[in-house]
């Protein structure tokens, strides 16, 4: 059984922008493009920079600190295919934006 937990209401997030969140123990890199939810990982890969606090180009988020960058609807690095930024599951119910606990 899935296991969903709120994070934010769709009205901190609006479309175009990004958002870093605390969620429990980790940090949840939240990102609204053209109305969809998509949520990743929140710590870059290359040296720990923050996702959720990054420029979100359509669906391209650049990392604020080396410039890293990352389609936020799969993860997948633009800058080699062998790194794939992990992700989680997101759905809206009513105002609130959930993803699913996968740790």
């Amino acid at each position: 059984m899935s296991d969903w937990i709120t994070i934010a209401k769709q009205a901190q997030c609006p479309a175009g922008t990004s958002l870093e969140l605390v969620v429990e123990d980790r940090i949840i890199a939240l990102y609204n493009v053209e109305g969809e939810f998509y949520a990743l990982d929140g710590i870059c890969p290359h040296n720990g920079g923050p996702l959720g606090k990054g420029k979100l180009d359509g669906c391209i988020v650049t990392c604020p600190w080396h410039g890293w960058q990352f389609d936020v609807r799969s993860g997948q690095s633009q800058l080699t295919e062998t790194i794939c930024q992990p992700g989680y599951q997101v759905r809206v119910v009513d105002e609130d934006v959930m993803i699913e606990r996968n740790w």
